[in-house]
């Protein structure tokens, strides 16, 4: 009985110190999302330098989008063009752009 009140309150507490991400507005990220489209909305789009296809995010969880564009913000990713995107961002603007993304068709690398 111990062992079972322990595990309730565990998961619980649990519960309550994980960060909920709110969802975003797919239209606002629609529209947040246009400068983004140039690179990662282009089948086959490739960097000058280096050279590397730019990933398409359709389809890509929106958690993952989000915690990408923080990092390129807080200087954690080094891509330049990205940090420059990434900077003026709000928490709201990265939620809306993730749910946009996510909510597109995934595209198949051979289709690039």
């Amino acid at each position: 009985m111990k062992l079972a009140m322990l595990c309730a309150a565990l998961s619980v507490g649990i519960g309550i110190t994980q960060p909920t991400m709110a969802e975003g507005d797919i239209e606002k990220g629609r529209l947040t999302a246009q400068t983004c489209m140039g690179c990662h909305g282009a089948p086959g789009m490739r960097n000058a330098y280096p050279g590397y296809r730019v990933p398409k995010l359709g389809g890509q969880h929106p958690g993952y989008i989000v915690a990408a564009l923080q990092a390129y913000k807080n200087e954690q990713r080094s891509h330049p063009t990205m940090r420059a995107q990434a900077a003026d961002l709000t928490d709201e603007d990265m939620a809306d752009i993730a749910a946009y993304f996510s909510s597109l068709k995934k595209i198949n690398p051979e289709q690039q």
